[in-house]
């Protein structure tokens, strides 16, 4: 599905026993067929390729099969490389990774709890990765992060304001297989999430659709709502609309603050992002037409959405059709006559 840009909504999470290639850079015509003849010639057979511009900005992810390919990964690299100089775009290319351990990259603002969260599934080891960087927009969390030993970055200004030329340097340099959006009050723009869309995890404040973008605890009060949430999704150049992984949900009190349902609400972040990246570490969540779905859901233990003690109290009757008297039974309508 497409919208006047050109961009196709959703992402598709591929397994990783293919290799990724992305191409990033001004749009421009004939990069397709560029790019695609020189895997061609190296014997690499395309299995999925995806195209969008945003905002002026061309990107290609090709999912490529590079078991059979008539040259080694490091030229495949060079010629990348250099394809990539002569059209002027960015070409990544990511093969099936060989470590064990997968790892993650996080992004922070101020807000602790879900670092907090993250770190301590990690020192326990029910994370399934390693933390290798912390990048924040401010220096709060850099204790924190100390505290485990894991290298912080700060890449924002006074204001807050980050430099992307560094967070993509810094994100190239790691390498990570995830990137953690720990509540990261910043918009990632196209040139970002491009490079990375269907390996970035952000938690919202809200059971999106609902009060997508600032202060949705706020919106939730404002529109009189008497059950809120948190969602664990991808993300995408659309904010808040990618694909929902995770939502958790609590009741809001009479008269309840900003701060209160902060409280109520933080916990739960924390619980539904958790689980989103275990289920994308596991290679349990697949994507398709914007929404997830499980691959196997008799073998995953997950939540998901609301408790399943809830269905236990939600009534199970009166449905459509089941009850004595049908809608449409003239016999009885004219008993009531």
């Amino acid at each position: 599905m497409s919208n006047e840009n050109g961009y196709r909504h959703g992402v598709v999470v591929v397994t990783r026993n293919l290799t990724e290639i992305t191409v990033v850079g001004d749009d421009d015509t004939g990069l397709i067929a560029e790019v695609t003849s020189l895997l061609f010639e190296r014997g690499i057979n395309i299995e999925d390729l995806d195209q969008a511009v945003r905002d002026g900005v061309f990107r290609m992810t090709m999912h490529v099969e590079t078991a059979e390919m008539v040259c080694t990964e490091e030229k495949l690299r060079t010629d990348l490389d250099a394809l990539g100089a002569e059209l002027g775009v960015d070409m990544q290319v990511r093969f099936p990774a060989d470590r064990e351990t997968q790892s993650i990259a996080v992004l922070v603002t101020k807000e602790s709890h879900c670092l907090e969260a993250l770190f301590e599934a990690w020192a326990s080891g029910d994370l399934g990765a390693d933390i290798d960087v912390v990048i924040g927009n401010h220096s709060d969390l850099q204790p924190l992060a100390e505290t485990y030993d894991v290298p912080f970055y700060d890449i924002g200004d006074e204001k807050g304001t980050p430099d992307e030329g560094e967070l993509l340097d810094l994100l190239s340099e790691y390498d990570s297989d995830l990137i953690v959006l720990a509540r990261y009050i910043r918009i990632l723009s196209p040139d970002v999430v491009f490079r990375y869309e269907s390996r970035i995890i952000n938690v919202h404040p809200s059971l999106l659709p609902a009060f997508p973008g600032a202060s949705a605890y706020m919106q939730a009060i404002e529109a009189g709502v008497r059950i809120a949430g948190v969602t664990a999704h991808y993300v995408t150049t659309d904010l808040d609309q990618g694909p929902i992984i995770t939502q958790r949900a609590f009741n809001v009190p009479d008269d309840a603050t900003e701060a209160e349902l902060q409280r109520l609400g933080q916990p739960l972040e924390a619980d539904a992002l958790l689980e989103a990246i275990e289920l994308h570490l596991s290679d349990d969540v697949t994507v398709h037409r914007g929404r997830t779905k499980l691959r196997d859901p008799d073998d995953v233990d997950a939540q998901l959405g609301a408790p399943r003690e809830l269905n236990r109290e939600n009534p199970d009757r009166p449905v459509d059709g089941l009850g004595e008297v049908v809608a449409g039974d003239d016999s009885e309508a004219e008993a009531d006559d």
